[in-house]
């Protein structure tokens, strides 16, 4: 990770107030967190950092796009990237101990010694947040599937063939008590 630095930032030299932040992201970033299912990213992340005393509000905003494969056909799929989150960073003398306590997953706490805090991790999260859950090709106008018809097809044929092998094999131990 050659730009592990470039997700520091030093929080202690800031003054109080609203601070930007802007961070742009390619497949790079990915292959080095190991993700292997978006190809083709181009994310940015503008993160305001308002300083307070004691602790931080952040507010993530994601944009961009990225490729991914349709969930039902396989065939790639254009997504566009957007979404916003807000984060608070305390600073505490026992930040293990409140961070394993800790319920609500918008609450981060640091130790007050700290002077840098590292977000990679938590930009890494937010994007893959930003993507569908469900990832499926778009329906057209007539709201027909535009999947690739061969593979749905091919799936057809398995799903039958399934169900037909699962009912067979269902009743088969139950034809003994049939006779009695």
């Amino acid at each position: 990770m050659a730009n592990r630095r470039e997700f520091d930032i030093a929080f202690v030299g800031l003054k109080p107030g609203v601070h930007e932040f802007n961070f742009d992201l390619d497949d790079k970033f990915f292959a080095e967190k190991g993700n292997t299912d978006l190809s083709h990213t181009q994310a940015h992340i503008k993160l305001l950092l308002d300083k307070k005393s004691g602790f931080m509000l952040l507010k993530f905003e994601v944009g961009g796009s990225t490729e991914v494969n349709c969930d039902r056909c396989g065939n790639p799929l254009h997504l566009d990237l957007w979404d916003e989150f807000n984060m608070v960073v305390k600073m505490v003398d026992n930040p293990e101990e409140m961070n394993d306590q800790e319920e609500d997953p918008d609450i981060l706490y640091i130790s007050r010694t700290e002077s840098h805090l590292h977000i990679s991790d938590l930009v890494y999260e937010f994007v893959l947040l930003s993507v569908p859950m469900q990832r499926m090709c778009a329906p057209d106008e007539q709201g027909n599937a535009t999947c690739n018809q061969e593979v749905l097809q091919k799936l057809k044929e398995m799903e039958e063939r399934t169900s037909e092998n699962n009912a067979n094999s269902l009743w088969k131990g139950l034809d003994k008590f049939k006779e009695n």
